[in-house]
């Protein structure tokens, strides 16, 4: 493929960057964090200027409520994002970390933690994220591409140009943030291809964007998931519990991909919990979407159609389905869940470790909301993205999942006989 001349700059400025990266101390790091950090409540007006020109344009253009809500910066917004910054330095410096072990034949080896290098994250709406992934790729050692969406546009340009200037003041290596400017899609697939400059993507966003860049990217992808999230309400729940939980999970922030998309309910407590949870969901102006049984009891249900068992809505709207029992509930999250992130409630221990045990998911909870897991939460500070694969990094990314291993070999002589 022929790439753009400015896209290899780019490229070749981020590899260079990468270079010098791998071994900057730990110390120095941290400084061009504090100092991101700092930048951005020195420069808040100019953000907040810039992100009201893309939210005004996401708002002419007809943009869903959610996702312009996803957009859209405040004061206390860049307070957080700076606060994330601080965050990242205080937390251990995966490189580095490592082992040490002496063969029969004295060969001395070393296995140790290193950056992965360039990494290009795509990624849409959230202009947190561009900050979010800069901290987490400068601590680890990597140099960073970031592409966010064309909605973002003017948000990404000021975050991105404070934070990299700040970070080069500090003796960072120059282009180790680079944006993509440009968002013409052509250098979205350009950029998917340039194996010779990047060594990892990571997409984050909707289905659309992540089937995308997994079907056609040659460079190496860490999938990030979407999240058909489901919380299974036990016959032997707690039904407060449940309504509290099911309802933190479904509206504290709906447009994210841990928000629960689907909530399975079994059938010995369904005529005493939909009700309980149904006024609250109408209350709040959430839309259920229900299979037979479940508009029987709820006469203001929805009809669910098959699709919505198995969409990310990212909206005030939730499936609901009564099920028979666990078995059921399990079967369902596997025919449509995402591996993202589910939940059961229940007072029942044995239910509770089968459940735990059987559902294959980045992340699986009694009695708790789906909306924990995140980085931050998770005790990781700022996180790059939440993989639903296994290879090679699984759930929230923190530091270490942007590191590989290296293995250093200590000899004195010794030959292959």
């Amino acid at each position: 493929m022929d790439f753009a001349p400015e896209l290899i700059t780019i490229g070749q400025k981020a590899k260079d960057a990468a270079r010098k990266l791998a071994y900057a101390g730990t110390a120095a790091k941290n400084k061009a964090l504090l100092a991101m950090a700092e930048a951005l409540l020195n420069h808040e007006q100019k953000i907040l200027e810039a992100n009201r020109k893309d939210v005004e344009a996401a708002i002419q253009k007809g943009t869903k409520k959610s996702l312009v809500n996803r957009l859209a910066l405040t004061s206390e917004g860049i307070r957080q994002m700076s606060d994330a910054l601080k965050e990242v330095v205080n937390l251990g410096d995966p490189v580095g970390e490592g082992e040490f072990w002496t063969r029969p034949n004295g060969l001395r080896i070393q296995r140790t933690r290193v950056p992965l290098g360039v990494v290009a994250m795509i990624y849409e709406a959230r202009p947190n994220v561009t900050v979010d992934a800069a901290a987490l790729c400068l601590k680890s050692g990597n140099a960073v591409i970031l592409r966010g969406g064309s909605e973002a546009i003017e948000s990404n340009k000021i975050l991105s140009k404070v934070i990299a200037g700040a970070a080069e003041s500090q003796g960072m290596p120059t282009a180790c943030i680079q944006l993509l400017e440009n968002t013409n899609r052509q250098w979205v697939q350009q950029l998917m291809k340039m194996n010779g400059y990047v060594d990892v993507i990571i997409p984050r966003g909707g289905a659309g964007l992540i089937e995308t860049v997994v079907k056609e990217a040659t460079v190496p992808v860490i999938e990030t998931g979407t999240g058909v999230c489901h919380a299974y309400v036990d016959g032997e729940a707690d039904l407060a519990k449940g309504v509290s939980i099911v309802f933190n999970a479904k509206t504290q922030k709906p447009g994210v991909c841990n928000a629960l998309e689907a909530v399975l309910v079994n059938e010995a407590v369904a005529q005493e919990f939909l009700p309980l949870l149904g006024e609250k969901f109408r209350d709040y102006g959430v839309e259920i979407r229900g299979c037979e049984k479940t508009c029987a009891i709820l006469p203001y249900a929805a009809k669910a159609t098959e699709e919505d068992w198995g969409i990310e809505h990212l909206d005030l709207i939730i499936s609901a389905k009564v099920v028979q029992g666990v078995d059921e509930a399990m079967d369902h999250i596997y025919q449509y869940g995402t591996k993202h992130s589910e939940t059961i409630i229940t007072e029942n221990y044995t239910t509770a470790q089968r459940f735990l045990n059987e559902v294959d998911a980045a992340a699986v909870y009694v009695n708790a909301s789906t909306r924990f897991t995140d980085g931050g939460r998770f005790g990781f500070g700022a996180e790059i993205g939440i993989s639903t694969q296994k290879l090679h990094a699984r759930g929230p990314m923190g530091l270490q999942a942007l590191t590989t291993m290296k293995y250093m070999i200590y000899g004195e002589d010794q030959i292959v006989t």
